[in-house]
């Protein structure tokens, strides 16, 4: 008789985290002919797989041999400490720092090569992925795209995995096996993996006592790029992320506006709101402010006709692509001249808030300082500091969570300089727009903002519209400097002279 000795990794488990049908026979055949099989490895006995201890080893040695049972029987437990935790926590830092997969199972779209340990593509679950993406920038939301897949009867990531490979996992469901998530698929449409980067240190616990979960901010997390290769590009990602920021809403007619979550007021600054109805024209259809439709006083209609924003979108939209193409060197020159004053305006704007909610979040820690002394010197009664600081809690939440927000923001804003390049070389890819699509405006167009008409409701008065684009902002109106920039014999004014008519 002798002992056998089995690590989990590369050996019981494949790099999918499946138990290979030859692994289990093997070890059933060893201890079948009298052999003593132990699992051996540096995994809590928490951790372990529950597909492993089905396979019914002799005995296990885990957590680096503070723990060992054999026969059922429990010979070494060594609590968890302090140290232990460190040494733990040490290794992984050390993993994280090299841009390592930190993962058990590779993502869904993934598979993990045994080898080399890298992620490489899974083409049958990387198409799904490809589509949910595809799907998000087309302007579905996380729950239209599940209704889609659950209809179609596409495997969940998880019955995929088992299926396909034998992982189990906590959350796989047999009798539900198309059930897709909106969650699942948000999380998804947020994980850095498909853009090809390693995104390490995203959490962490408080201490190997205190399980709980802490977030980092992503200017916390370790990110590496081009680590494997990417399922979706760069603008892919960048369209589907403006997607998400503007979440898109179906009509009372269980539609979408190719234009939710793009068009905005110049006044108050809401979102206008498209209005619609089986008994309407088409030609009818036409946005409307939302605080104005809440509150007919608080602000004005700003109403202006679907198509005629289709109009106004469409030129300007190739105008300004055309005078890119045809004027790379000054068209680069002008929007980086306009650019230097709009996004130094901003800029300044944003760090004037961020310092106001920096010193907002001092004041609340000196506060709860204070209210604790008070409570530690019985100054105050325990009901009176529970009362007094759950007051300031919910503000000092929102501030927590505002700071990394407002930081980022910061960051994108003087980041926008570099998107000239990028804005040519989308001119250069689509030379020939003759139709506005969810996919085209969100690929070209940050936001569009409506001014009300100069005399409300007149059929004849100019109503001027405000086209942002993607990394270059607003490029102008048609004044004489952008003409004499690019040399251009037309105007980019962009004004709807026709009075839409008012839907009845």
């Amino acid at each position: 008789m002798s002992i056998i000795f089995f690590d989990i990794d590369g050996t019981i488990m494949d790099v999918n985290g499946s138990i290979p049908p030859s692994a289990a026979e093997a070890v059933r055949q060893l201890r079948q002919a009298g052999h003593h099989c132990i699992i051996n490895t540096g995994r809590p006995r928490i951790a372990m797989e529950p597909q492993l201890l089905e396979l019914a080893f002799d005995g296990l040695v885990c957590s680096c041999g503070q723990y060992i049972q054999l026969d059922g029987r429990v010979l070494r437990h060594v609590g968890f400490d302090r140290d232990t935790s460190r040494k733990i926590r040490a290794v992984l830092k050390a993993k994280a720092e090299r841009g390592e997969w930190l993962g058990t199972r590779a993502p869904y779209g993934y598979i993990r090569n045994p080898g080399t340990k890298k992620l490489e593509v899974d083409e049958e679950a990387a198409a799904i992925v490809r589509r949910i993406f595809a799907m998000c920038a087309s302007g579905n939301g996380p729950s239209q795209i599940a209704r889609i897949l659950k209809k179609e009867q596409v495997l969940t990531p998880t019955m995929y995995a088992y299926t396909r490979y034998g992982i189990t996992h906590t959350c796989l469901d047999t009798a539900h096996p198309y059930n897709w998530s909106d969650s699942a698929i948000a999380n998804l449409l947020e994980n850095e993996i498909y853009l090809g980067n390693t995104v390490n240190m995203k959490h962490s616990t408080k201490s190997y006592k205190d399980k709980r979960r802490v977030e980092h901010p992503r200017e916390e997390c370790l990110v590496f790029e081009n680590t494997h290769p990417a399922l979706i590009t760069r603008e892919v990602w960048d369209m589907v992320q403006r997607v998400r920021k503007n979440k898109r809403r179906l009509t009372k007619m269980e539609e979408q506006s190719k234009y939710s979550g793009l068009v905005f007021c110049a006044d108050c600054g809401s979102n206008m709101v498209l209005h619609r109805a089986h008994t309407m024209s088409a030609s009818y259809n036409h946005f409307t402010c939302r605080t104005y439709k809440k509150d007919g006083e608080a602000c004005t209609g700003h109403y202006i006709r679907e198509c005629v924003l289709d109009e106004v979108v469409l030129e300007d939209l190739r105008r300004v692509t055309a005078m890119a193409r045809e004027h790379p060197e000054k068209f680069a020159a002008y929007i980086g001249s306009k650019q230097s004053t709009e996004l130094q305006r901003e800029i300044r704007r944003q760090e004037k808030e961020l310092a106001a909610m920096r010193k907002r979040k001092a004041e609340l820690d000196a506060i709860f300082k204070k209210l604790y002394e008070d409570s530690v010197l019985s100054r105050i009664t325990t009901e009176q500091f529970q009362m007094l600081s759950s007051s300031y809690t919910e503000e000092q939440n929102q501030i927590a969570a505002g700071i990394p927000q407002k930081e980022a923001d910061i960051q994108r804003l003087r980041e926008t300089v570099s998107g000239t390049d990028g804005f040519l070389d989308k001119a250069k890819r689509y030379m020939d727009i003759t139709e506005l699509t969810p996919e085209l405006l969100r690929l070209f167009i940050e936001k569009i903002v409506v001014h009300e008409k100069e005399v409300k409701w007149s059929k004849h008065a100019p109503q001027t519209v405000e086209i942002y684009y993607n990394g270059i902002g607003y490029v102008g109106s048609g004044q004489q400097d952008v003409e004499e920039a690019l040399e251009a014999p037309e105007s980019l004014q962009t004004q709807d002279t026709e009075k839409p008519r008012q839907a009845s």
